[in-house]
């Protein structure tokens, strides 16, 4: 497993949350001192925790709806755009990118999907249903599933923050 965030400052906390879980198998990529060059193509999967506005935190940070302007979800927006097109270099064919926001607006979530696939046409997109049962079972299925396949949780539907996610597979 390799971990990375082009920003030091988001990436620092990792090292402690790893040693607290006691996982090992992670490689912390600095972006001041690693090339990632070695690691293009060879992915089986690509976790994107995307930059975003974080609509979906609101209930445990409602004074940060103040701090959202038109300006800075246009900023969000550009850096998914790069984030997306950045990581899709490094999966290889088969594997796949796990794309997530804690937003709910649909320009950073579906809308982004949506243009990610149209510009980068060996990508589909993956119902997330079936691993979503594998994992919790039947009794358990999400409320919100789009009909592509794409997830939200909201707190009202899962008790958790506002989360949205989206699965894509390299065909070739």
């Amino acid at each position: 497993i390799y971990a990375y965030d082009a920003d030091r400052l988001r990436l620092a906390p990792i090292h402690e949350r790893l040693q607290r879980s006691g996982v090992r198998n992670v490689q912390v990529k600095d972006p001041a001192s690693s090339d990632l060059e070695a690691l293009k193509g060879q992915m089986d999967l690509v976790f994107i925790d995307a930059p975003c506005t974080g609509t979906g935190v609101w209930r445990r940070r409602p004074d940060s709806k103040w701090k959202l302007t038109e300006k800075a979800l246009e900023d969000r927006l550009i850096e998914q755009r790069k984030v997306l097109e950045n990581a899709c270099m490094f999966v290889k064919p088969g594997g796949r990118i796990a794309y997530a926001t804690c937003s709910l607006l649909p320009e950073e979530n579906a809308d982004q999907v949506t243009r990610f696939l149209a510009e980068n046409e060996d990508f589909k997109l993956v119902p997330v249903i079936d691993d979503w049962t594998k994992m919790f079972g039947p009794d358990h299925l999400p409320a919100y599933i789009s009909d592509r396949g794409e997830l939200t949780l909201t707190p009202a539907s899962t008790d958790t923050d506002g989360f949205f996610f989206a699965l894509l597979k390299r065909e070739a």
